[in-house]
């Protein structure tokens, strides 16, 4: 059995979890979710706590089920306190900005890159604008969103210049050797 899978997930005061058959939507003070899962696993509300169980135990199954209640915990803690990602800006020059809910980027390129916030996602820039916090409900959406940001200008091993996640090792080569006299 699934030791994830057979946790159950407890709803905070505030929250509001339905089940559909297979479809799951929670309402919560930061938003609402919906999933839709496949139907090997059974949903079900009990005791003020979400309980998902398998019907065999397949290898798809088995790993459906311990997805299943990742996702579903992942939607009832981000519509109750939500999630961020943490970036950091390094090299001279490069820093962000935020114009309304925009992001703008100057990086080194001959133009500023602009981020728009898909609906549920929002931005901070903190410190001397090398600081940049993705803050939204959706965990998958604010990874992919602080993923594309960190790509725009990923981390570069010889002199560390780039964008990285916070506490982020970027391991650094040592660039030309001097010549031999």
């Amino acid at each position: 059995m699934s030791r994830v899978g057979k946790m159950p997930v407890e709803i905070p005061s505030g929250v509001e979890v339905k089940v559909n058959g297979t479809q799951v939507s929670v309402k919560g003070p930061k938003g609402q979710l919906e999933h839709t899962f496949p139907e090997v696993v059974g949903i079900a509300i009990e005791d003020g706590s979400v309980n998902v169980t398998r019907e065999s135990d397949d290898k798809f199954v088995r790993s459906m089920h311990g997805t299943a209640r990742a996702v579903i915990s992942n939607m009832v803690v981000g519509v109750s306190e939500g999630f961020f990602k943490e970036l950091e800006i390094q090299g001279v020059g490069y820093r962000a900005e935020l114009q309304g809910k925009n992001l703008i980027l100057n990086v080194g390129f001959s133009h500023p890159v602009e981020f728009v916030p898909p609906e549920g996602i929002s931005f901070e820039v903190e410190g001397r604008n090398d600081q940049i916090k993705v803050l939204g409900y959706d965990k998958q959406a604010v990874g992919q969103l602080a993923a594309e940001i960190r790509n725009t200008r990923p981390p570069e091993p010889y002199k560390g210049k780039g964008i990285r996640y916070k506490g982020e090792y970027v391991r650094r080569k040592a660039g030309k050797a001097g010549k031999a006299i």
